[in-house]
């Protein structure tokens, strides 16, 4: 009787550890895995719990992939970065919020943060600036194509904006 209560208080732990962080902001299945594991409690129970919660629609990875994806896009991350952070997060799939943006709006999203990081001068002549330039974007996790044509843009009005 005494293991069988143990298993109850387990489940509810993990019930309500998994809910709180949960209304705390979207998870991936891994991250939410991950952070009832470090506390200690039965992968087995865990993975019950989230099954619960996957069916009930509590958790869903394509909805978490869908918000962190437009998160990360508005404070300046191209789609490379993106994806690779979802990968660490468990998720294999491109977000459905990729498909609504086109190689331009990357790009526009890259000339964006250059003009606001560096301001719009024109690089032809500054070899090392371009460099530099560069360098931030691809970090950022904008694509060798978007970077060009983002250090292209000396006029705002050309990149749409």
């Amino acid at each position: 009787m005494a293991k069988q209560k143990n298993s109850d208080d387990q489940e509810y732990r993990t019930r309500s550890v998994a809910l709180r962080l949960l209304a705390r902001r979207e998870h991936s299945r891994q991250e939410l895995t991950l952070k009832l594991q470090q506390r200690k409690l039965d992968d087995s129970i865990i993975s019950m719990v989230l099954d619960d919660y996957e069916n009930e629609g509590w958790l869903d990875d394509n909805r978490f992939a869908d918000v962190y994806s437009r998160q990360r896009i508005d404070l300046g991350y191209g789609p490379l970065k993106i994806r690779a952070e979802l990968q660490q997060r468990g998720i294999h799939q491109t977000p459905g919020c990729f498909d609504e943006l086109a190689d331009a709006d990357w790009v526009r999203n890259a000339v964006l943060l250059r003009e606001k990081r560096f301001g719009l001068a024109d690089l032809s002549a500054d070899w090392n600036e371009k460099v530099r330039q560069a360098r931030f974007l691809t970090r950022r996790g904008f694509t060798a194509n978007q970077v060009d044509r983002a250090l292209e843009v000396v006029d705002p009005a050309d990149a749409g904006i």
